[in-house]
């Protein structure tokens, strides 16, 4: 999504796309030390690597890069900019004589149509070809939807066809899946055509970006991972309450087959020709909420800083970074730089519910200090993992001098971490540079370990109770009793020492969305606590969190075009 508001006078991120004079993507990549050789092309402009270039990056002797995460402060409806963020200080590190690579997640299609926009960056900080990445791209969503729906199909076919693994039919957990926003489909029932047609039961669709699939792809080491995580994926338990997986379907070989390319990880560049793997797109509550580890692996070694991003606030994808994927990845986060803006703290200090949006527009110091709070909550949990934090403050063009300031000067002197403006929609990496040396010296300086939250070995209570109480604030944790029947079944089947992924609304730090800042004195609520076997982490749901988004009243669609030449209209 772009990260500031458009004038009259700014081009579109279209228009700003096709000014640019893209470079042939081997010649993008050459400066890293890959060849033509390294590369599958999905055209002139964007590729895959091959496996036998991942290995060989991998088995190189190039110590890491370091990882800079960016995260961002509980968002506004609108967004405040992590990806043109991502995408921008990976273009400033080069203004300031560093190299540095980016990862990003693929675009889903639905939200794209939708309200959302595209993941590609905006403004002067955005990678290209735009329009494809946000599309089409080299064919993974569609991947991803084909091997779900194999998998879907094959449970269902071996219930008709006799059911051998005495399959429950009203606890299969293993819904269809389509990569576009259509609510109608979030709840359905299939085979109602009688015999032939299959046997009747409940059943729905989750958006693609959604599927444990999704989130097995961007964690799997190679094809041999790929294949043992997709074996393990519970689709269904049977009559006594066993679990019923991906390989007892005999879904495994063919779902490999199907996701071999999409396994690759996609290399294309940004504006000002700074190479950028774009892979993969988890969802950032039920999932782990960033792009591949094959691709953090392989950037790691071709730069000396690899900058990525972890989806919504730094309480959702930062806390899954530090705890999930840092473990399953074998890595630690060098630094973070947390996402701000003068239209967030506006929004964090207002009290009403819904949020006067218009207010947002008005110069209001005061209004800014009012949403320090969530903030300095989100300052405090990043700086626990010790990692150093510095802040991005995203400039919108109605953001006043004044305003900017006090942000800055709370940063520096209350909170006692560096802040940077950040103009990178507007001016490309050199509206990064300030950050980018920020960054670096804090690195420079940190001497504390990087500690993850938890031990996984804890139980299943206390890893979530560490979550709900030190990172959202929470007052305690109460476990529904459903939830502590799937504690139960959890340590029976022995998923009691896995990362935990909590499902919780990104719009507040507590599960409640209308409660905005940093509130207190509340109670986490659990509801359901589920395994992604596959994945190799569980899910502890907090409230209902739609896996399939609705269209809104006007969507983004309505508003495309394509001329007779080509030309592509309306799509951002």
């Amino acid at each position: 999504m772009a990260s500031t508001e458009e004038t009259d006078s700014f081009p579109t991120d279209y228009e700003i796309a096709q000014q640019v004079d893209k470079s042939h993507i081997t010649d993008v990549v050459e400066g890293i030390g890959l060849t033509a050789d390294d590369l599958e092309l999905h055209g002139d402009d964007k590729a895959k690597l091959t496996f036998d270039a991942i290995e060989r990056v991998r088995e190189s002797d190039r110590e890491n890069g370091k990882v800079i995460l960016v995260t961002g402060m509980t968002p506004t409806p609108m967004g405040e900019g992590k990806t043109v963020t991502t995408v921008g200080l990976s273009q400033a590190f080069a203004h300031v004589g560093e190299s540095a690579l980016a990862a990003i997640r693929e675009p889903s299609l639905g939200p794209v149509f939708g309200v959302k926009g595209g993941a590609a960056g905006g403004g002067y900080s955005q990678v290209l070809p735009m329009e494809d990445i946000n599309l089409h791209f080299t064919g993974d969503l569609h991947a991803l939807t084909s091997a779900h729906n194999l998998i879907s199909a094959m449970v269902d076919n071996h219930i008709k066809q006799g059911n051998d693994l005495d399959i429950a039919v009203n606890w299969v957990r293993w819904p269809r899946a389509i990569d576009m926003n259509d609510r109608v489909l979030r709840e359905t029932v299939i085979g109602l055509g009688g015999d032939v047609t299959g046997v009747p039961r409940e059943d729905g669709f989750i958006l693609t970006a959604a599927s444990e699939l999704m989130a097995v792809l961007c964690l799997a080491e190679d094809l041999a991972d790929l294949k043992e995580r997709v074996a393990r994926i519970i689709v269904a338990y049977d009559e006594d309450g066993d679990p019923v997986t991906a390989d007892d379907v005999g879904a495994t070989g063919a779902v490999a087959i199907l996701l071999k390319d999409a396994l690759k990880p996609n290399v294309v560049q940004t504006i000002e020709g700074t190479p950028t793997f774009v892979h993969g797109g988890p969802f950032a509550n039920i999932a782990h909420g960033t792009n591949s580890l094959i691709a953090d692996d392989v950037a790691r070694k071709l730069a000396d800083y690899l900058v990525t991003e972890a989806g919504f606030g730094s309480d959702l994808g930062a806390e899954k970074f530090m705890n999930v994927v840092c473990r399953l990845g074998d890595m630690e986060p060098a630094a973070v730089t947390l996402v701000a803006s003068v239209r967030a703290l506006k929004y964090h200090g207002q009290d009403m519910w819904p949020a006067d949006l218009d207010a947002l527009d008005d110069e209001d110091v005061n209004a800014v200090e009012a949403g320090f709070a969530n903030l300095d909550k989100h300052v405090r949990n990043l700086r626990s993992f010790g990692v150093p934090v510095v802040v991005a403050l995203n400039r919108f063009p109605g953001d006043s001098d004044r305003e900017v300031e006090a942000v800055l000067s709370h940063c520096r002197e209350d909170l006692g971490i560096e802040a940077a403006e950040s103009t990178v929609f507007e001016e490309g990496g050199a509206g990064g540079a300030d950050l980018a040396r920020k960054l670096v010296d804090s690195i420079e300086e940190n001497d504390e370990p990087f500690e993850p939250l938890y031990d996984v070995d804890e139980s299943i209570e206390s890893k979530i109770e560490t979550i709900g109480t030190e990172i959202y604030g929470a007052e305690s944790v109460a476990f529904q009793s459903g939830a502590r029947d799937d504690i139960e079944r959890m340590n029976r089947l022995g998923y009691d020492d896995v990362p935990i992924v909590m499902s919780k609304t990104f719009h507040s730090l507590s599960d409640d969305a209308a409660k905005k800042g940093a509130p207190t004195d509340w109670d986490l609520e659990i509801k359901e606590i589920y395994p992604s076997a596959g994945a190799g982490f569980l899910v502890a749901l907090t409230s209902d969190v739609l896996t399939l988004p609705g269209l809104p009243e006007e969507p983004a669609a309505a508003g495309m075009d394509i001329d007779d030449d080509g030309t592509v209209s309306g799509l951002f």
